[in-house]
């Protein structure tokens, strides 16, 4: 027997879905103030009042509702306040609204999972377990509406998954099971099978063990009534659309493109803490709160990692191949060894991965204008007439020859009228 439902009623109202807004209206006059340019969807705007300097009661000016402009921005999806917000000192990462929700419970509840993504990893001082009067979490939350990429994240974040509201008590798997959320549930049932994001840590290696066992099994000698049997089999079976299979290919491919190692990854990212990858409960820390505590050079050459306890530990380098090291005596002149100081944030032991300049060291290379203009093709002579041509058809022939004679018209009134006027 199911028990009283009155005190989920604020499940599915209209505070828990937000729909894709986007800035649609036309304001001749630029917004006054920082609350006014995050609710017209203005970057540009709320970039200019950062840099001109806000106060803590413009950063928190509250609407009849109870939220500031960034609760707001994420609420209706607006993803390039989101990231300009982020400079904003004054800000209440974990402020709640009159309905007792922060921007990680609106964000999650919504499925906004770029800006869920954003806030948990540039801004600081993000709680993940603030509840609302229910006692609802952000992870309850996004479960209860079947947002499984916001539940991954924040769990992958550090959010306790078994925390119970106040009302029911209820955790996260009970409220998903309860709701329908089957394909969540399932999504929590495969993070709780591989728990760490393996291809982010810096000792992953971008291969699939089963590719040597697989090979050896298609290329092992088979005896004619194997084959047989074989050939039995496939033309008696019926092949079906299935999902992937757990560790197969597609996982492989999946892990190689989005790991660590990736070229993707390796050139366009810079990756902190390589040493301490993504795991199931474990508490993230912000890139602004690594920032402020480790210094650049530290963040560069050591491997910085996370305790269980959420403190911060230096581990010193390991041992260096002498390709990486040779880093820092390959640039001589003043000019790259300063930019090859510049913090990338990779470890010593990743640079030597470069493909295309193993050393380490970008050459400087000089683009100079050639003297000599470029040659011209040479046109294709005629085949021979024993080979097939396109033909040519009369009507195209006619048309040219107008052609040519309208341009030798026009030649000639163009040097008539260039003539002196003694010569006419």
């Amino acid at each position: 027997m199911l028990l009283n439902d009155s005190d989920s009623e604020s499940i599915l109202s209209d505070d828990s879905v937000f729909p894709d807004c986007e800035r649609s209206e036309l304001y001749s006059d630029p917004p006054a103030t920082l609350y006014e340019a995050c609710a017209r969807n203005d970057p540009d705007a709320v970039s200019r009042m950062l840099e001109r300097g806000v106060t803590r009661e413009e950063a928190m000016e509250l609407d009849v509702n109870g939220r500031n402009g960034f609760m707001l921005a994420v609420s209706r999806g607006f993803v390039d306040v989101v990231t300009r917000l982020h400079a904003c000192p004054h800000l209440d990462i974990n402020h709640q609204d009159k309905d007792g929700n922060t921007a990680l419970m609106i964000a999650a509840q919504a499925g906004f999972v770029t800006i869920l993504n954003y806030t948990l990893n540039y801004y600081s001082g993000v709680d993940t377990e603030v509840r609302d009067p229910r006692g609802f979490t952000a992870l309850i939350k996004a479960g209860l509406q079947g947002r499984e990429d916001c539940v991954a994240a924040l769990l992958m974040h550090g959010a306790d998954m078994n925390a119970m509201d106040l009302v029911q008590r209820r955790g996260l798997k009970e409220w998903v099971v309860r709701t329908g959320r089957f394909e969540t549930l399932n999504r929590i049932r495969q993070l709780q099978a591989r728990p760490v994001a393996e291809q982010f840590c810096d000792t992953y290696v971008p291969e699939w063990p089963e590719l040597t066992h697989l090979t050896a099994k298609a290329t092992m000698p088979r005896t004619t009534s194997q084959k047989l049997r074989q050939r039995l089999k496939d033309s008696l079976t019926f092949r079906f659309p299935h999902d992937p299979e757990t560790n197969g290919v597609m996982d492989h491919m999946v892990r190689m493109t989005t790991g660590f190692h990736s070229p993707l990854i390796a050139t366009g990212c810079r990756p902190l803490c390589p040493s301490s990858p993504p795991a199931l409960g474990r508490r993230r820390l912000a890139v602004p709160e690594l920032v402020e505590k480790h210094s650049r050079k530290e963040l560069e050459h050591s491997l910085v990692s996370h305790t269980a306890d959420s403190s911060f530990t230096s581990a010193s380098p390991t041992s260096m191949s002498s390709t990486s090291a040779s880093l820092t005596s390959c640039c001589q002149e003043p000019e790259r060894q300063e930019s090859a100081a510049l913090p990338r944030f990779m470890p010593r032991s990743m640079t030597h991965r470069n493909s295309i300049f193993p050393s380490g060291c970008i050459p400087k290379i000089e683009v100079t204008k050639s003297g000599e203009p470029t040659p011209k093709k040479e046109k294709k002579k005629k085949r021979d007439t024993g080979y097939l041509e396109p033909p040519v058809w009369k009507y195209k022939e006619a048309k040219e020859k107008k052609k040519k004679e309208k341009e030798k018209e026009l030649d000639k009134e163009t040097n008539r009228s260039k003539r002196p006027q003694s010569q006419k």
